[in-house]
């Protein structure tokens, strides 16, 4: 079980800033934004910009592996604008 936080407008979109689920300890990037839309399928829409931040760390979508402990923390974190 990981720690999903929702930034800005993921958190509009998924209706939370946070919550728990259950995903397997190796995944992709990828897999695991699959997994979170699956429960949250509005947040497709941001699909194409939207970063990671596994244990306070960038990750891209894509086929990097993840290895997750349980109680880690996934921040979902879309496009910010302002200056």
């Amino acid at each position: 079980q990981v720690s999903v936080l929702y930034f800005a407008r993921s958190a509009e979109l998924a209706g939370l800033r946070c919550e728990t689920l259950s995903v397997p300890r190796q995944i992709t990037s990828l897999q695991l934004w699959e997994e979170i839309v699956k429960v949250h399928p509005r947040l497709a829409v941001i699909r194409d910009q939207v970063v990671f931040a596994v244990r306070q760390e960038y990750v891209l979508l894509g086929d990097q592996v993840l290895v997750l402990q349980p109680g880690d923390e996934v921040a979902i974190i879309p496009p910010i604008s302002g200056g």
